[in-house]
């Protein structure tokens, strides 16, 4: 019996998806979500019970007791699974991370001309953190030793990782207790991959507490490293406008769209694009002008510093392809799916790729090099151009939405005290007062054997109508950007009467983008800056506070989900858990990861759930910090709105509203 396919509407809570999802039916084009409905998961390998590190397997342990060939356990064989996963994704963002640093090096070295640094308090401050004495040194050289000193944080013999030290006090002497602190970034993801060899670690709790501390070099260190240059190099983000989803490409220019997570390749093809000569060159072809759109993380990148538009998120790659507009989708590293080749071959959209860590079968490789960085992206543009005669009919949804993104912890701390007193102070006194219920950081990837965007809209909506501030990255992050939950004035409407106040008197939305996947040690920092500012504890496990992927799927997810519990945190995982199936690592991830490191990691697949979990564990941690219980009807007495509505009235009730009735 054949598997009942979703409808479009099933598959997908955007409508612009929805849209392009009735075109892929009616023209019998596959995509994702189609191959997500035909192709059953296996059960035994979702549920961390299969294991396949020696080719005496793969051995499915489906049996109570029963061990592998070599005499694994179903608990080592859970373990090992989950603890590859964070090593592989440790790997993709710590070497993200890696290449940005090497990028800085290049620049100051003079070897890449086209790149320059442009936020030289952000390269002073990273240096203090590398121990590099600033002196009175010229730019160059100062960025050249920060560069040398980050790379050599990835493989360095001996001490500690320096970026420890931005985590409070107390959390560096939990993980000094546990002896889980990272050498180099490089070694403790090597070792994760040698203890999960055939014959190594046989044990599941030290295998995770190896996996806590492999986490931890991605989220203090390569991610860190990866933000921190990427905002030397290419600002520090800011508040700009753009727009959200499928509906900003145009029909009438050639259309470019980024994809991938690198900020180096989109910076500069943003640039070509805007080059005098290359829209002559775009004109020459027929079409009135280029635009520029990005799908996942590079469009995170590229939307909070250049106001680049979005196109959409991770599962939207396939459908921007459907809608016969893009000329050309250029692709570096992570979350680029092979369907979009095959995809593309019915358009004329050429897949571009441009890292030397990545090639896809059948699609146009045009190797990016640094040191001719703006001769590459404008033969990338020209080459979208040469697409644009080839264009048959277009099929663009008429779905877009504002977005005021670029809430980097640097902004948020000028937002809330000014230039002279920038300080989290503000955001500590509203949650002390019960203004804000707590904080909800809601991140992570689309999964396509979940509705598409559905959990994080559930999950925001509520958290919102709760007094929760929610602060996003990756695809979450432009879930809720194509929602309009990015702009101040969602607050006026979805906000509940605290936050509502909060965001009113700063002037911000009521869900804050603070960029890509990487960037999480954005909130790191965030978190971090909070506990020593006082008021919340000493730590960031005593934060009303809760990290979630409702939609997760990449191993990435898995690895930032272990280091923020490694941090403290309550972390709770939409759509299943990679060891279900395996009741005592289930306990290690949650019950036991809590009384080692203050934090903990579970998974369901109910957004309610999420919700009312997140909401108890916010309201626990408010009571053990003596805060005021949680009333929202304390709030909502002030604010702009009220004078608005004021206005609205009728002269007559605006002198009784005022002054009281005649009588």
């Amino acid at each position: 019996m054949a598997k009942k396919l979703r409808t479009p509407e099933e598959a997908s809570f955007d409508p612009a998806s929805i849209d392009l999802l009735q075109l892929a039916c009616d023209n019998e084009i596959e995509t994702a979500f189609s191959r997500a409905d035909s192709m059953a998961a296996c059960p035994i390998g979702a549920d961390g019970m299969c294991c396949k590190v020696c080719s005496m397997g793969p051995c499915r342990l489906v049996k109570k007791g029963q061990t592998g060939i070599c005499g694994a356990t179903l608990e080592t064989v859970a373990a090992r699974n989950f603890a590859r996963m964070v090593a592989a994704g440790s790997a993709a963002h710590s070497d993200h991370g890696r290449g940005m640093a090497y990028t800085l090096l290049e620049a100051a070295e003079g070897h890449a001309p086209d790149y320059q640094v442009r936020d030289l308090a952000k390269l002073e401050e990273i240096a203090v953190y590398l121990d590099v004495k600033v002196d009175e040194k010229p730019v160059n050289e100062l960025a050249r030793d920060v560069a040398l000193a980050a790379l050599h944080e990835f493989g360095k013999a001996e001490g500690e990782f320096k970026f420890l030290r931005r985590a409070p006090a107390k959390r560096q002497e939990i993980w000094k207790k546990l002896d889980i602190i990272p050498r180099n970034i490089d070694r403790e993801i090597v070792e994760m991959m040698h203890r999960t060899h055939v014959g190594n670690d046989q044990d599941a709790e030290h295998i995770l507490d190896h996996a806590l501390r492999c986490s931890i070099g991605d989220g203090w260190g390569g991610s860190m490293i990866g933000t921190d240059i990427s905002d030397i190099l290419f600002g520090t983000p800011a508040p700009v406008l753009s727009r959200a989803n499928l509906g900003i490409l145009q029909e009438d220019e050639v259309n470019i769209v980024i994809h991938g997570h690198e900020p180096s390749l989109s910076e500069m093809v943003i640039a070509a694009a805007q080059d005098p000569e290359l829209i002559e060159y775009a004109t020459s072809k027929g079409a009135k002008g280029i635009t520029m759109g990005g799908i996942c993380c590079t469009a995170n990148e590229a939307l909070m510093r250049q106001g680049v538009p979005l196109a959409g998120n991770f599962l939207q790659q396939e459908l921007a392809i459907l809608t016969g507009a893009v000329d050309a989708m250029v692709v570096d590293i992570q979350c680029i799916m092979q369907g979009i080749v095959k995809v593309a071959e019915n358009y004329q959209t050429v897949i571009i790729t441009t890292s030397p860590k990545v090639k896809i079968t059948g699609a146009t490789h045009m190797e990016f090099d640094e040191r001719r960085a703006m001769e590459i992206a404008k033969d990338i543009v020209r080459l979208a151009c040469d697409r644009f005669p080839e264009r048959g009919e277009t099929h663009i949804p008429d779905v877009s939405t504002e977005v005021i993104p670029g809430f980097s912890h640097e902004y948020i701390n000028y937002a809330l005290g000014g230039t002279y007193r920038s300080s989290l102070r503000p955001l500590n006194d509203a949650i002390m007062s019960g203004r804000i219920r707590g904080v909800v950081a809601n991140i992570g990837c689309n999964n396509a054997r979940v509705r598409h965007d559905d959990a994080f809209y559930r999950v925001v909506t509520e958290f919102l109508k709760n007094d929760v501030l929610v602060v996003e990255t990756g695809c979450g992050a432009i879930a809720s950007a194509k929602q309009g939950y990015m702009t101040p004035e969602a607050a006026l409407e979805h906000a509940g009467p605290g936050l509502r106040e909060v965001c009113e008197t700063v002037g911000m939305p009521p869900v804050l983008h603070m960029g890509s996947c990487v960037d999480n040690s954005r909130i790191l920092t965030v978190l971090a800056q909070m506990a020593t500012e006082g008021g919340l504890g000493d730590d960031i496990s005593d934060i009303p506070a809760v990290g979630m992927a409702p939609e997760w799927m990449s191993e990435k997810a898995i690895s930032i989900a272990t280091y923020c519990v490694a941090s403290g945190a309550y972390v709770i995982m939409g759509h299943s858990s990679p060891v279900s199936g395996v009741e005592e690592v289930t306990r290690l991830i949650t019950d036991g990861w809590e009384e080692k490191v203050g934090g903990r990691m579970e998974f369901t697949n109910d957004p309610d759930e999420i919700v009312s979990r997140s909401l108890a564990h916010i309201d626990k941690k408010r009571a053990a910090l003596g805060l005021p219980e949680y009333d929202p009807n304390k709030w909502g007495k002030s604010g702009d709105w009220r004078i608005q509505e004021f206005i609205e009235l009728p002269f007559a009730e605006k002198i009784e509203a005022a002054y009281g009735s005649a009588k």
